[in-house]
């Protein structure tokens, strides 16, 4: 099996290719890594030798600053790259977050919908459209593992261009599901769940445990402050919708209108992501490697879904997993054609989305919203129509619930003037 890891330079890069290693029906693979930041790319193949050493495994690490010269008979390609600068502090990320806020539209992340949503998906498209291009013709049987956002609009580009299948994939979900398990007091391998939705927008429309519904102690323990309190927004989501959110308050506020008028409800995601150049560590958090497990030699496994996807494609034995595809007839009161977030089969065969059928139709309502970003988005990228950009901006939650389309105009023309020549592939306002 070769996999070739594109934005390898992260702590993502390091950390699927030591999944990779822990797992032994893959551990014999090539693992080719790739980075455009060769002291980056070059201090992850370091390490991930170290590793191969210290633990006698028969991986092969093989890097270059060049895709081209790697992708050649690959049978995944994972993508977890950011386009202009770091994906999380400095410029451009900065001015997308702080831009929006002079105008009165605050975002905590700014990396799924909102503008800063819109205008990394624009940076980064065309780039995600040349690699689904050179992975159609050097790697033709291919299976691309997206983790890069904003995961919707970018996994409905890939999937548009190139003719090769794009899975996206998220850690909310896994995340997430633990602390429903601890909530309700059962230990998460006896607890059951079916989530559904779109990317950073999904719910758990099931939770059990040997077969009987948790949601009463869910609710019971969401009246306990110290629980609440951290996630007020995703409980009063679930209070007023009936449902949980798979991704974080920190997330949630962004994805719904209301949150604008409590803008100091939103202060804390912002103060905490302004933080996270000096919180390295909480990457690895995120993915569920501990703090002082972060740069350890040892075979210690995230619960990222690519390297268990990778096993089931090679030993055949199913594993489930949530997976964002295309909507062929999967959430049926979602539109066709868009980007949902489903559960997955995956076997020898490759991967199989499970038909969800109608979400409740006030997720569904909430989804909708924000799908409608989404799709006016690609078709900008697709496009290269700047126009429909500032409509998909427009039509935003969060910006629509405080801007007028007067100021929601300038707010554009200062972001797109900001992005420079990383939107040099669309046409000048």
């Amino acid at each position: 099996m070769k996999v070739v890891i594109i934005g390898a330079g992260s702590a993502f890069g390091a950390r699927f290719s030591m999944d990779i290693m822990s797992r032994k029906p893959i551990e014999d693979g090539t693992i080719a890594i790739c980075d455009i930041n060769k002291e980056k790319l070059e201090r992850v193949e370091a390490y991930l030798k170290k590793v191969v050493d210290c633990n006698s495994v028969p991986a092969k690490i093989v890097a270059d600053t060049e895709r081209t010269e790697l992708l050649a008979d690959a049978d995944f390609v994972i993508i977890s790259i950011s386009v202009g600068g770091p994906a999380y502090f400095d410029s451009p990320y900065e001015f997308e977050m702080e831009i929006p806020r002079k105008y009165g539209v605050y975002q905590t992340v700014g990396d799924t919908v909102g503008p800063g949503g819109i205008f990394r998906a624009l940076r980064t498209g065309p780039v995600l459209m040349e690699i689904a291009e050179d992975v159609a013709r050097l790697a033709p049987k291919a299976t691309i593992l997206n983790y890069t956002n904003p995961m919707a609009m970018l996994t409905w580009v890939l999937n548009a261009t190139g003719g090769r299948p794009a899975v996206g994939l998220c850690h909310g979900v896994q995340g997430t599901s633990r602390k429903l398990a601890n909530m309700a007091g059962v230990p998460y391998e006896e607890f059951g769940f079916w989530a559904a939705g779109i990317n950073h927008l999904a719910w758990f429309l099931e939770a059990t445990h040997n077969g009987e519904d948790v949601y009463p102690k869910i609710r019971e323990a969401a009246t306990n402050p110290e629980v609440r309190d951290p996630e007020s927004i995703r409980f009063e989501l679930m209070d007023n919708f009936g449902y949980f959110p798979t991704e974080s308050t920190r997330h949630d506020g962004e994805y719904v209108w209301w949150y604008q008028h409590e803008q100091e409800r939103l202060e804390w995601g912002w103060e905490r992501t302004q933080g996270i150049r000096d919180k390295r560590h909480s990457w690895y958090e995120d993915m569920g490697v501990k703090v002082e497990q972060a740069e350890t030699l040892e075979l210690i496994r995230t619960h990222e879904y690519a390297s268990a996807i990778m096993e089931a494609t090679v030993t055949g034995e199913p594993f489930r997993f949530n997976g964002n595809v295309m909507n062929n007839g999967l959430i049926t009161n979602l539109p066709p054609g868009c980007c949902v977030e489903v559960p997955c089969m995956v076997d020898h065969l490759g991967v199989h989305p499970c038909v969800v059928g109608d979400l409740p139709p006030q997720i569904a309502a909430l989804c909708r919203a924000n799908v409608s970003v989404q799709e006016l988005t690609v078709r900008a990228i697709l496009d290269r129509n700047p126009e429909a950009a500032f409509q998909a901006l427009a039509v935003d939650p969060s910006t629509a619930a405080v801007l007028t389309l007067k100021r929601t105009r300038e707010l554009f023309n200062e972001m797109w003037e900001a992005e420079g020549d990383l939107l040099s592939a669309y046409p000048g306002l």
